[in-house]
């Protein structure tokens, strides 16, 4: 390719040409050669492999690299060009896939204060302070990838499904209370009953996922508000666990 000058290599990148004079006093992005002028100044001039080189100094500051850590970076073979594209790629998606979680839920509040027209200013706040709460309290026990799973999931349920298990749930742990309260034995037909419905719920939710279902567990018990919610506690946990493990056990 034609040698560029620096100011028509800024022009073209969108960089300032402050920038790349900083990038060559430092080291980072030397110049092919300087032309020569009668003042003996001469412009910086950059071909084919400085733009490569810049292409990739560009892409890995995106990624969030200092300077210093840019220009060790540069000089590992296995950081190429086509890498750092997949590398800049990755971070892309994550932030398309973050934007678009936050869309969703910012269209769900949307819709749960356009349906609060009846509501008190106090139950209004109420309402999303306690929408609020679940959100940060998912981003802190759920991965990016496992919050995408519960996405896809609602949407495989749909709105109608969702909120019948969410009305299940508070009926199903008052029987598995009352079941406990009344010395019913986990190894037994009921709670075997109870445990399947249990189990099926979790199953419905998570999509069957392992993984997902250990982080639910995991939210359950280090945080006091979903058990204040729910009425769980490590209890009635421990009871389910050992009514599942019994029906199991037994085919």
């Amino acid at each position: 390719m034609e040698l560029l000058r620096v100011g028509e290599l800024a022009r073209r990148t969108g960089l300032t040409v402050r920038t790349l004079h900083h990038y060559d006093e430092i080291g980072l992005l030397r110049p092919a050669r300087r032309s020569v002028t009668v003042s003996g100044a001469g412009y910086r001039l950059y071909g084919a492999a400085e733009v490569e080189r810049l292409t990739r100094i560009v892409l890995l500051k995106r990624l969030g690299l200092s300077l210093d850590e840019i220009r060790s970076g540069l000089d590992e073979p296995a950081l190429s060009l086509a890498r750092t594209l997949e590398l800049q790629i990755v971070r892309l998606k994550e932030e398309i896939d973050g934007s678009t979680r936050l869309l969703r839920r910012l269209e769900a509040l949307a819709a749960r204060l356009g349906g609060a027209g009846g509501t008190s200013s106090e139950e209004r706040a109420e309402d999303l302070m306690e929408t609020l709460e679940r959100i940060a309290m998912y981003e802190k026990h759920f991965t990016p990838e496992q919050l995408r799973q519960l996405e896809d999931r609602a949407a495989a349920v749909g709105a109608e499904r969702i909120a019948e298990v969410e009305a299940e749930w508070p009926r199903l742990i008052a029987e598995v209370r009352a079941a406990m309260a009344r010395g019913v034995d986990p190894a037994s037909e009921e709670a075997a009953g109870l445990a399947a419905r249990w189990m099926g719920l979790v199953a419905e939710f998570t999509g069957g996922d392992l993984g997902l279902a250990r982080s639910v567990g995991k939210l359950y018990k280090e945080e006091p508000a979903m058990r204040r919610k729910t009425g769980l506690d490590s209890e009635i946990m421990g009871w389910i666990q050992r009514a599942d493990a019994a029906r199991r056990a037994a085919g």
